[in-house]
């Protein structure tokens, strides 16, 4: 089981995107000893435990008492906890990334590319632009945690800087890049053609580094590639809605997603009292139906559309697919099936490796320690 704790509601940076509601207030120690409690008393030999917000930065102090505890907990029992957390990067010291890395924290941040895409959005409470500053962060957090990832939420007037933006990632030292789109933003006709053109750009940069054997993950190529090679749908590997994974706000409450924090028709239990599974299992077969519109889609096994929480997000509704997301796919899945039969035909030994060996993701792990 994987766990989801919001430390707190408050945060440091005004996004014009911030998916996480407001209220809620900070999370005791108290409930978040409850949640390592109950995953050992139930017998699981290993749990994910993410610290989330608003900016769980913003108490430090609460982060390292409860990775204390868990440590304790595993010497103990025998349960092995395993922790992460994402960041604005604000409150992100050398210090507090010396914890992680003796911690072993897979820490990742935010950050949306060059100055102009980073600071249309992501701004301090004062209004002012905050690359500077996580730029600063970024680099010290790969200085000791050199296999960080990075994540970048892409916009429509940020969109025009995407390629260059992932291009700047690279060379400030990240192999392991995220991006994602910010579904809920009016997307027009005018966006997506430009999106069009900034995938083609970044097909030809993932080519290129990919033939000179350089060690490069960029998630939207990796997902539909593998989708294809793995015979493997998005709809096999969602969260299930509470059945791997439960959030808990910070008065304990449990939703079965980050999405539907603070929603109470999405409240399905409380870490004291445990889970309705009742409620579960209602809303997982609510999510299980999919939109009409999905039903005939030629590209529906490896659409992502299958997220409930995405969906929410973006649509209100758990089942129905934004339309921005339906055209990103129709964009993204020609492009990166070109860009797979390339380095295919190529031989390409970093290709080959990354998505025909079996093996690979335990190399990478080791190759990465």
């Amino acid at each position: 089981m994987h766990y989801t704790l919001h430390l707190t509601s408050a945060c440091n940076m005004r996004c014009a995107y911030c998916y996480v509601k407001s209220g809620g207030g900070v999370m005791r120690f108290e409930t978040a000893k409850q949640v390592l409690d109950t995953a050992v008393s139930q017998k699981q030999p290993k749990t994910g435990i993410a610290f989330f917000g608003g900016e769980p930065l913003l108490h430090k102090d609460l982060i390292k008492q409860i990775v204390s505890y868990a440590r304790g907990l595993s010497q103990n029992s025998g349960c092995k906890f395993y922790f992460k957390l994402t960041t604005n990067g604000l409150m992100l010291d050398e210090e507090f990334v010396r914890f992680c890395k003796g911690e072993n924290i897979f820490t990742a941040i935010s950050l949306d590319g060059v100055r102009q895409a980073h600071d249309l959005h992501r701004k301090d409470a004062h209004g002012n632009g905050t690359f500077e500053r996580v730029e600063s962060a970024a680099s010290a957090l790969l200085a000791h945690l050199p296999n960080s990832p990075v994540m970048l939420t892409l916009n429509p007037d940020t969109v025009r800087y995407y390629a260059e933006s992932v291009r700047y990632l690279k060379k400030l030292g990240f192999v392991y890049i995220f991006c994602g789109l910010n579904y809920s933003a009016e997307w027009q006709s005018a966006h997506m053609r430009q999106l069009k053109g900034q995938y083609k750009k970044l097909a030809e940069f993932y080519y290129e580094n990919t033939l000179a054997e350089v060690k490069f993950y960029l998630s939207p190529f990796e997902n539909k590639i593998g989708s294809h090679i793995n015979n493997r749908t998005y709809r096999q590997e969602r969260c299930e809605l509470g059945k791997n994974q439960l959030s808990v706000a910070s008065d304990g409450a449990l939703y079965p997603c980050l999405e539907f924090v603070d929603d109470p028709q999405y409240k399905i239990g409380d870490v004291f009292s445990g889970v309705d599974e009742g409620l579960v299992q209602q809303l997982f077969n609510q999510s299980k139906a999919e939109s009409p519109d999905c039903m005939a889609c030629a590209i529906r096994a490896r659409c992502n559309h299958a997220c409930a929480c995405q969906n929410k997000r973006a649509t209100g509704a758990v089942n129905r697919v934004s339309a921005a997301l339906c055209r990103h796919e129709q964009i993204l899945l020609p492009i990166a099936d070109k860009l797979a039969k390339r380095l295919y035909r190529k031989r390409s030994g970093q290709f080959i490796q990354k998505h025909y060996n079996e093996f690979y993701p335990i190399l990478s792990i080791l190759e990465d320690r």
